[in-house]
């Protein structure tokens, strides 16, 4: 699948210049760091500190504000009328949340739990669209940020629409890896469940721990409490 083929060294193509041009190549901005802007005393935000397991927020409180993961995990879930919960998405560090108060919503229409213990800047609506018109770097990041989610949705539909659980299995454990992600892929996965897998997947139990138990057969991943994703698992999603 494309979408793990990384871009970064895209500007790399412009480094190459002969030395009589260092000044200049030592004057070039850098790229835009939102964990540095957000931490800055410019813009008004909190920092939470939640442990292990504990709500964020739930489905159906009211919206009104955007959340930073800084460090740790999130999981958003939904849940039906009937009381079936189903994962839509599990952040991690650099990853906003609760950005649809934004877009006009009155209300948080899923629920977001900590997955691990887990640090997050809170910035009020108020605030974030302040921000977002006077900070043109800042607003620049986030836009990027919210179309590189957006194209991620659609590849979770046609991967949920056309791939096999199995594919799916190794696509999610690549995604929680951040594989394809700028920075290095993660050492370790964040601590996430096999029942979670399976609601991520749209599968059971079952069958997530038999594509796991095989994927580790194969050395595609490491299981020792901790779950480490090798390289390798990316032939499971390339192969037709």
């Amino acid at each position: 699948m494309r979408g793990f083929s990384s871009s970064a060294g895209v500007m790399q193509a412009i480094a190459s210049s002969s030395s009589s041009k260092s000044k200049r190549k030592s004057t070039r901005k850098r790229a835009f760091d939102a964990q540095v802007f957000l931490d800055s005393a410019g813009v008004a935000k909190k920092i939470v500190e939640y442990r292990r397991s504990q709500k964020i927020y739930s489905q159906g409180d009211p919206a009104t504000c955007v959340m930073y993961v800084q460090n740790g995990g999130v999981k958003l879930s939904v849940v039906n009328e009937t009381g079936k919960e189903a994962v839509v998405a599990i952040l991690g560090p650099g990853d906003f949340f609760g950005e649809g108060c934004l877009a006009g919503q009155s209300i948080c229409m899923a629920t977001a739990t900590t997955i691990v213990t887990t640090t997050v800047l809170v910035i009020q609506k108020v605030e974030m669209i302040r921000t977002l018109h006077e900070e043109h770097e800042f607003s620049d990041s986030f836009i990027a940020y919210m179309l590189a989610r957006n194209i991620r949705a659609e590849e979770d539909l046609i991967d949920q629409l056309f791939n096999s659980s199995e594919k799916r299995l190794a696509r999610t454990l690549l995604l929680l890896a951040r594989y394809g992600a700028q920075g290095h892929p993660q050492k370790a996965l964040p601590k996430v469940s096999q029942e979670m897998l399976a609601e991520m997947i749209g599968t059971t139990r079952p069958r997530v721990n038999f594509f796991m138990n095989k994927f580790r057969k194969l050395g595609f991943i490491e299981y020792n409490g901790e779950i480490h994703v090798n390289n390798s698992l990316l032939r499971v999603v390339l192969h037709e």
